[in-house]
Order: C-alpha cells, then structure tokens, then sequence
C-alpha cells in the first residue's frame, strides 16, 4: 500500500484487534488492519459471543443485593487460576490477574459505557465453584450480559475504528494472511504473508485458500491480535493436558469458526516470542451439535442452570460440585473423561429446560442481540421454552424427550457412542434424588446447590427452576440431551509483559512486537491460569487489546 504508510500493523480484526486499533486512532496514528478473512467477520469469535462481561461491585450487583470486592474477586480469580509454576511460566499470567481485577473492580465499566455499552439489569452466577472458599469459582454472581449480546460489544468498537478509516488513520487490508514477521536486527518491523483469493463467504462460514500474490508491509509496531486454536483440533490434542484431565476425546465439536487456526503463534514463536502455558485450554463439557450449522463441526454450548441431573456415559450420576451444571467445568471434565469415553448425559424435565437452558452465542438469542424488550420478556417469562431451545429440542441431535423414563433411557441408548444404559440403575439414581425432596432438609449437594442459587434474585426470578421431583409428570415430559466436549478458548499464548509486549525466552521484550487477545492467554501467556470465571474473555480481549494500542502509541 505505497499510499499508507502505517505507525502501526495489527494482525487480527477480532475484538482484541479493533480495541488496539481504536486506541492507536484515538492517539492520532495511522493503523493498518490485516485479517486473513473478509469484511463480514470483522470482531471475529466475539460477534458470535453471548457478550458476558465480568464486573465487581457493580451498580447492577448491588441492585440485585450482591456484595461484592475486589479483595473476594481476587481471592476467587487465584483460588481458580491455581497459579502453580510462579517461577518461570505464571510470572506474568499472576500479575496481569491482579491488573485485571483492579481494572473489572474500577473503570472497566465506565470505560464501556462511554463507549454505549450496557448491560442488563440482571447479574448471572457462572462456575459457582468446587465448594472451597478459597478454590475455583465465583462466589457471588458477576457475570453481566451485554444488552445487544455479541455484536454489541464488537460495535461499539468497530465504529470509532470506522470513522478512523474515513479519516484516512486506519485501513484494512483483508484476505491478507500473514505467514512471516519482519525482523531487522532483532526488532520486528513488519509482516509478510498470502494475498487469498476474494471470497464473499458469510460471516463464519468456511472461506478459500487460494493463493493470489504475496505481500509485505513495514511500520515501527505490530500488534498479533490474531485468536486462539480453537478450531485446530490437532494442535488442541497436541498439547491437551492429559496427565491433569484425562485422554483427548476423540469426538470433539467445534465452538469457533474454521479459521480460528492457531498459526501465528509458531510465527510469532518463529520471531522469537515465547509461549507459555500451552497444556492450558477452556474446552466445554456441554456441546451440543448445531441442527443449523454455519461451520464445520459447529458447537453450540449449553449454558446450564443447577437442577439438571447429570451422568457419565457408564450412566453413574457425576458427583461433588464438578457434578452440578455450571459450577467446576474443569472438574466435570475429568469425571467425564475418566469413564474412557468423550460424552456425558443430562437428564432433566420441561420445568427445568424451560427456565435453566440458556444457548451461548448470539445468534441463539435474538432478543437480546437485537435489543427487543418485548420479545425478551415474551421469550423468557412466557410459558415454553425460548424459541432456539426449543429448536435444539424439535431438530437437534442430541436431544431424547419422552413420557417415562424406561422410554426415554431407551431412546438415550439409540444415540451413545458407548456404553448402553441400564434403565433401572437410572432410575434408581432419579428416585434416591426425588426422595431428598420429601423435606426442607438434604444431603445432596446438588439441591443444596440449587437452594443457595435461590437466594440471587436473578438465579429465582429466571434462571433457577422451582425444586420438584424429576418423575413428577406434573413437570414432564422429560429430556434427555448428549453432551459433547466443545473447543473453545485457548488459555496460554504469547507470554506480554503489562503494556502487552511480546518477551522473549530471557524475558526482555521483542522490540517492535505486541500481543493481545487470545493469542495471548488474553494477557501475560495465561491470565485465567487453569480456569476461567467466565465474562472474562471478552474482558481481556478489551483489556490486553487496550494495554497494546496505548503501548504502541506511545
């Protein structure tokens, strides 16, 4: 581009990428945007993002009478991160930790807002821990859903950047992959890569490969803002923590696009940037296979609230916290992969599916993506479950509904890739369940569970289902629904320092390399350490992406 010549090179238009950028123009400097897809996926993965963002002590907290801090916030963030190698690989993941928490306890929320962000009114309690004060999880509700979901977040972004392009300070340069970091006596001072053929796929949808022409671009920074390798299921398998979960499931879907790949991380590695972290991953254990696919292999995750009832594929019923929906993903993890087998089941009642079952992703919640008062509140307090659920019932695979029980373990069987299920061992497992509702009284920790979540006014109101018996045709008919292991997020990367400069394997900074976003464990090579409260994500994509446009302006 002889006519642009940039201050700065981004590589990545996703959420992290249009942060950086929007920082870079608001400092008056000329951005020059690559990506190897087309226009309609900028704000990558996040666009198809349910848009949940972790706040503390916020005002809507406190609305819905949750006291939170940043002292229990950070208590809560260590207790899941786990931080275990402080002496190499968590030195800089540990202080970011902190960084970030002071930020999502101070001026992350008006940040966003003076941007036009909002959120609703309603807090949510995600990953609601393994049951240690000081272990993993939340111990309040932190998570606010954004108020136009995904797309939302990504807007308020992507239009400064726009305007930025109108005023000659940012471009885009798309289709570009970019396959080599320009180094000139040690510092980074450019990209070269691919031209790819044109190609107007949907957003989402799987694009071309063709090589056009090959390009090269110079400028004094670049920022790898590029994902993570969610979609690289090889690479995933290649580095999956075995020793710490279990084997890699063999039938894995997947929860982002196709050209979320994973390459610039041996590229930048190539340019000598160091990776850490790299055993540590954010997959689901509740994917379900989208009846009405955009990608390959394409996921969709159950956002589960407490009640339903949960089985490994040998049909023993999951135990502890792991063994109730939405506290301890990674514990889930381990019971499920201990069996040998990659899939679980839950089992659960029209009662439950109708207040608990929430579907990530925008597209599966159009009420809120598009804003629509009356459509939200028609969708989530009419009688029935939401529309898109009720699609995953009416076409989805991996759904069993049913009048009784021995009919719906039969239909649960027609689609195990395993084990087949005994129906009366479940149904022994159902009645010792129901009979702990005989009181106000139990020793399983799943009602105790449910119980507590009762007391958050969002969780009663919305989200948590009244406790009743699963057998209770009152409550029928009843569903069965396959869980999936669903990639998802990469949780190590480019190890950054606090102004998100790219280190090298001594420690000092690549001169001229920045990194932010997922390629970076969302900041320092793994921010979250070995689990993540989730609303986090989004937030260290804005978080890091900032720290790295100030950086290189300055």
């Amino acid at each position: 581009m002889p006519d642009f010549e940039p201050d700065a090179i981004v590589v990545g238009a996703g959420l992290a990428g249009l942060v950086a950028t929007h920082e870079l123009v608001l400092a008056g400097k000329r951005v020059l945007v690559l990506d190897q897809e087309n226009r309609a996926n900028l704000g990558g993965q996040a666009f198809w993002s349910l848009g949940g963002l972790f706040f503390v002590d916020s005002p809507e907290q406190r609305r819905m009478g949750i006291k939170d801090s940043r002292e229990l916030a950070l208590q809560d963030w260590l207790g899941s991160a786990q931080f275990d190698r402080l002496d190499d690989e968590d030195v800089w993941p540990r202080r970011w930790a902190e960084a970030y928490v002071d930020f999502a306890a101070t001026e992350k929320r008006q940040y966003l807002r003076d941007l036009g962000l909002r959120s609703l009114p309603f807090v949510g309690w995600a990953e609601r821990g393994d049951g240690r004060a000081d272990g993993h999880g939340n111990s309040v509700p932190r998570f606010h859903l954004t108020w136009g979901t995904g797309p939302e977040v990504v807007r308020v972004f992507l239009e400064p950047v726009l305007r930025g392009e109108e005023r000659g300070l940012a471009r885009f340069a798309l289709r570009h992959r970019v396959d080599e970091l320009v180094l000139d006596g040690g510092a980074v001072v450019g990209v070269r890569g691919t031209v790819l053929a044109p190609d107007d796929a949907a957003r989402g949808a799987r694009s071309n490969r063709e090589e056009v022409e090959a390009f090269e671009h110079r400028a004094a920074a670049v920022i790898v803002t590029s994902g993570g390798i969610g979609h690289n299921h090889e690479l995933m398998r290649r580095n999956w923590p075995t020793e710490r979960v279990g084997a890699a499931p063999e039938h894995m879907i997947s929860g982002v696009p196709h050209h979320v790949d994973g390459r610039m991380l041996a590229i930048t590695e190539a340019a000598g940037g160091r990776v850490v972290n790299r055993d540590r991953m954010w997959a689901y254990v509740e994917g379900i296979h989208n009846w009405d696919p955009i990608w390959p292999d394409h996921a969709i995750r159950i956002l589960p609230g407490p009640s339903s009832m949960w089985f490994d594929a040998n049909g023993r019923r999951l135990t502890g916290m792991s063994g109730v929906p939405g506290a301890d993903s990674i514990g889930s993890m381990k019971q499920i992969l201990a069996t040998g087998h990659d899939y679980s089941w839950f089992v659960l009642t029209q009662s439950i599916i109708e207040k608990e079952f929430a579907l990530s992703g925008s597209e599966q919640n159009p009420d809120i993506t598009e804003k629509d008062v009356k459509v939200l509140a028609k969708s989530r307090l009419a009688k029935g479950a939401p529309g898109p659920v009720q699609a995953f019932i009416d076409h989805g695979e991996d759904f069993v509904t049913a009048r009784t029980l021995p009919e719906l373990v039969a239909g649960m069987n027609k689609i195990a890739r395993g084990p087949q299920l005994d129906p009366a061992d479940i149904e022994r497992q159902v009645l010792a369940r129901d009979r702990e509702l005989a009181n106000a009284f139990s020793k399983d920790v799943q009602l105790m569970t449910i119980a507590n979540a009762r007391r958050s006014r969002t969780d009663r109101l919305i989200r948590v289902a009244k406790p009743h018996r699963i057998l209770d045709p009152a409550h029928g008919p009843l569903i069965a629904v396959r869980l999936n292991i669903l990639s998802r997020k990469t949780l190590g990367g480019l190890e950054t320092n606090l102004d998100s400069q790219v280190l090298a394997a001594g420690g000092e900074p690549v001169p001229g390399l920045y990194a932010a976003g997922e390629v970076a464990g969302f900041g320092g090579g793994g921010v979250h350490g070995y689990n993540a409260l989730e609303g986090t994500f989004l937030g260290g994509c804005i978080f890091s992406g900032r720290a790295a446009g100030r950086a290189a302006a300055r």
